[in-house]
């Protein structure tokens, strides 16, 4: 009995996933359906836009030459039409001139004649007949204004559609993801001098392999890229995956994208545990500042008859999705930190991995320490003070100090005092190491063997801090504990 149903636990299950994947399929194949739908729209859209665009090139074209031909003929027949008159005036006084000469001739006076022939070879010589061209001003010829369309018509009757680019391929090998930023690498299957540029777009994601149809995270995307690869900068990891997509695309057209590659970016996140905090402690999602009236503000809410409404229990941040490793706060009321123990404790465990986060401190506190400690950290014990917690110090009291403690033993550092520390944590190999943030200069590694579960810790009084996580673990960083990897611990006495 007992074997069946695990048999039909494993096949319920299998079905699941099936239908699940069949859903998705579904959803992607009415998603296609609607872009086809519009996307054929589109471009028919856009090709009758094309065409009227040309249509409307030539018709201007038309219209210049026609008007050129015009212009041309009306001064043509302006020079033309001003020589025809002046021949016909000068032929008009010519035959008048050859009349009174006939006359002339058939006189028999002599006197008269020899007067006359001398009047009419003076008017010959003045005439303006005999001062004309007798060549035309223009041409009648308009041949130099025929146009010869076979090479534009056979352009014409070589428009096609342009090619679609081809479709890039992520390389997924060479993708990089380091320092809180992700290189992606593409190449096209052959070289094409027509791409223009590139287009890619990332979504986080929760889960890997291929993309889900429906996802609570949009695309991203970043157009106009000119090369085969593009880096992502200043990203904040607060899911594990990643998923790229990328498309080439020439003057008029984009091609399809490429298969989804999802590339892991897996980083630590976690909050502060208010439940933990000491009551003079105000916390504020990631950010902490000491509260001097703290203490008072929760005694009067304790004599409120709705105190367990207003317990950090039902806190918005309470209530949010918990991760696996997401610790269940048992410090509310009685067992949060208490007395000098100014403490409060991130709410994620760690227990395997290489882990980093950031913490910006007022320099100007009277006391501050992070580190980590085990979950069983006693609810009087301040950081450092016992075997269940490690921790570098500042202190601000009478005289400044920067010290690194653990089981109530303290070793001064030697270096400068930064305003926001790294700490990195290799549970594995059992090492805690600080870091000047902003150089990546290592300032304390302790070396022990974890043997429970550590969570984040952090103390301060009179004063004030905020916790960057999302972080990976900085390449400086990592180069840095390779190296230091075979190397003995200084800090022996401390571990």
């Amino acid at each position: 009995m007992g074997d069946q149903k695990e048999s039909l636990r494993k096949i319920t299950t299998t079905l699941a996933l099936k239908n699940e994947e069949i859903t998705n399929f579904i959803c992607c194949l009415k998603q296609s359906l609607e872009n086809l739908e519009s996307n054929s729209s589109r471009v028919q859209e856009d090709l009758e836009a094309e065409f009227n665009t040309l249509h409307s090139v030539l018709d201007e074209l038309k219209d210049s030459m026609v008007t050129r031909i015009k212009q041309e003929r009306a001064s043509r027949t302006y020079e033309l039409q001003n020589q025809l008159s002046a021949c016909s005036k000068a032929l008009e006084s010519s035959e008048e001139l050859l009349e009174v000469a006939n006359q002339t001739l058939c006189s028999t006076e002599a006197n008269d004649f020899n007067q006359a022939a001398k009047d009419i070879k003076d008017s010959v010589t003045m005439a303006p007949a005999f001062r004309l061209s007798l060549k035309a001003k223009a041409s009648d010829s308009m041949s130099h204004m025929m146009v010869d369309f076979t090479q534009e018509r056979e352009i014409l009757k070589a428009i096609k559609f342009l090619p679609v680019p081809a479709t890039p391929e992520i390389l997924l090998s060479e993708c990089q993801v380091c320092d809180n930023t992700v290189t992606v690498l593409w190449a096209l299957p052959e070289p094409d001098a027509k791409i223009d540029h590139y287009d890619l777009e990332y979504r986080r994601t929760n889960h890997e392999g291929p993309p889900r149809a429906r996802e609570d995270y949009p695309w991203m995307v970043v157009e106009g890229i000119r090369e085969t690869e593009y880096t992502l900068t200043g990203l904040r990891f607060e899911t594990r995956y990643m998923t790229f997509r990328v498309k080439a695309c020439n003057k008029a057209v984009a091609g399809e994208f490429s298969e989804p590659v999802t590339l892991e970016t897996h980083a630590f996140l976690f909050k502060l545990d208010a439940g933990s905090a000491h009551q003079n402690l105000k916390v504020e999602d990631l950010s902490v500042e000491w509260d001097s009236c703290g203490g008072k503000v929760v005694q009067d809410i304790r004599k409120d008859k709705n105190r367990t409404n207003q317990s950090p229990m039902h806190s918005p941040a309470r209530t949010a999705m918990n991760s696996p490793k997401r610790v269940p706060s048992a410090r509310v009321g009685r067992d949060r930190f208490t007395a000098e123990s100014y403490t409060v404790l991130g709410d994620t465990f760690i227990d395997a991995g290489q882990q980093y986060w950031e913490v910006r401190f007022d320099k100007e506190s009277k006391a501050f320490a992070v580190g980590l400690a085990l979950r069983n950290l006693g609810r009087f014990d301040q950081l450092g003070k016992s075997n269940a917690s490690w921790c570098i110090h500042l202190n601000n009291w009478l005289q400044q100090s920067l010290t690194a403690k653990h089981n109530n033993k303290a070793r001064t550092l030697d270096c400068q005092i930064p305003d926001r520390i790294g700490v990195y944590c290799n549970y594995e190999e059992g090492v805690l190491s600080f870091y000047n943030a902003r150089t990546k200069t290592l300032m304390h590694t302790f070396r022990t063997k974890f043997t429970q579960p550590v969570v984040p810790a952090f103390s301060v009084w009179n004063g004030s801090f905020s916790v960057q996580t999302g972080l990976q673990v900085p390449g400086a960083v990592q180069s840095g504990q390779r190296k230091n990897s075979g190397t003995s611990s200084s800090n022996a006495s401390l571990t």
